[in-house]
């Protein structure tokens, strides 16, 4: 592994150079155990600690198919289906693993006692599979995490209608917080040149999931001049949306529960914030089995305080259970809640009333289509959009990194460098780091 780091380090990206260093038999990854799935059974979930599942392990390299790339992985981050996985929960990623070993010989790789997880990186190309002829070795990458067969008609239009897709690294074996990972051609696209390693890596998953949910025709069609409820604005996913929500010429409402996250909010351009747990929201009474309607006014009067006496057009949801009452009590008339994800909880209630004699729209989205996620990474390649990296662990400190994430302990990504031997690498355009330099650092919190 030596040999590829000091490749890496060297500046060298010659394809010769990689295709000549010889591949180790084993690697480094971060990995849950399929006989531990029971270890947290009879736990809140909060008390399942990601420390005790997630293990440094030396995996066996498994043999790259075709349509693939070895990637050699400088820096990951921390996703919320790292901490679900991580937790067994709602349930074991193994059975993913086993339902996609099945579908052919070589996603039978997949179906192992351990499991790889990860769905972010940026690295570098050491190989690629028979039939790929649009990435080379020593190209510079970052991944998005669709991973998808592509066989059936259903995924062409969208292929995140693809009744084969599934998320890398969650739904799929070999993923990215480890030296090394294994990714379909098509997850590929260009590493941003004035980013660091940790900081190419943070954007992927939550950037373009953002993208879809907030700007994609996919998901809410955010115009200019849109009013937009942001939840968890400061985090990992929110923070994107904010960002996208000003570059697109519309107007956050920014919900956050600190006034360090509202500050980070700020230095990002928000003027509009709310700090729920400071104004004492409480949408459910302490047995959490009973919603308060009298709090969604109270949310929605604060509302329209901000915004001179209007509802928001969108409001952009991913707490799920906790806020969902909320949410589509306090979007207007005809307005639009785009929904991804369920951090608090899957099991949605609502008034049904306020949905359907108001004509709002219940928006799903998951993830993005390639082509999604490659106009998400481009924002961050031209500087309009920018990393909120708040903190960087080493591999062997996984687990941690993923408590930061369960307990809500983070303000913006969580980092975990892999190949990467110290923060704040990998910038090969010098010139255009000086130019966003200060908003970098700003949005990262740093």
């Amino acid at each position: 592994m030596q040999a590829i780091r000091d490749a890496i380090l060297s500046g060298d990206r010659s394809q010769e150079t990689y295709a000549n260093i010889e591949l180790p038999e084993t690697y480094r990854g971060a990995t849950v155990h399929k006989d531990e799935v029971a270890m947290f059974e009879d736990l809140p979930s909060k008390e399942k600690d990601p420390r005790r599942s997630l293990h440094i392990d030396d995996v066996p390299l498994p043999e790259l198919a075709p349509g693939e790339a070895l990637v050699a992985v400088m820096a990951s981050a921390i996703n919320y289906n790292t901490v679900w996985t991580s937790i067994f929960e709602p349930l074991p990623t193994f059975a993913f693993l086993e339902r996609y070993g099945r579908t052919s010989e070589y996603a039978r790789r997949h179906d192992l006692p351990y499991h790889v997880v990860g769905s972010d990186l940026s690295g570098v190309i050491l190989r690629t599979g028979p039939g790929v002829t649009k990435w080379r070795p020593g190209t510079e990458v970052v991944a998005h995490c669709l991973s998808v067969e592509l066989e059936d008609a259903d995924g062409h239009n969208d292929t995140m209608l693809d009744p084969q897709q599934r998320i890398w690294g969650f739904e799929t074996n070999f993923g990215g917080l480890a030296e090394l990972a294994i990714v379909k051609a098509n997850q590929l696209m260009p590493k941003a040149a004035h980013l660091t390693w940790e900081e190419a890596a943070a954007p992927g998953l939550v950037n373009s999931t953002a993208y879809r949910q907030l700007i994609s025709k996919n998901g809410a069609a955010m115009k200019l001049g849109d009013r937009v409820l942001i939840w968890g604005a400061s985090g990992g996913l929110g923070s994107y949306a904010t960002q996208m929500a000003i570059a697109g010429g519309a107007h956050p409402v920014c919900v956050v529960s600190s006034p360090e996250k509202a500050d980070i909010c700020r230095a990002m351009g928000a003027e509009l914030i709310i700090d729920r747990r400071a104004e004492g929201y409480r949408f459910w009474n302490d047995e959490n089995t009973q919603q308060d309607p009298k709090e969604w006014q109270r949310l929605g009067k604060r509302i329209r305080e901000l915004t001179s006496g209007y509802d928001v057009d969108i409001v952009f949801e991913h707490p799920g259970r906790e806020t969902f009452g909320a949410s589509v009590y306090v979007a207007r008339r005809g307005g639009t809640i785009v929904t991804c994800a369920s951090t608090s909880g899957y099991l949605h209630e609502y008034d049904n009333r306020y949905l359907w004699m108001n004509l709002k729209r219940i928006v799903s989205s998951h993830f993005a289509n390639y082509r999604e996620a490659w106009e998400a990474n481009e924002l961050i390649g031209r500087g309009l959009i920018h990393p909120t990296l708040s903190k960087t662990y080493g591999l062997e400190e996984v687990g941690q990194a993923a408590l930061d994430v369960h307990h809500n302990l983070h303000q913006g990504k969580v980092g975990v460098l892999t190949l990467s031997p110290e923060a704040g690498l990998g910038v090969t355009d010098p010139e255009m780091r000086a130019l966003h330099e200060s908003e970098i650092n700003r949005f990262a919190n740093q």
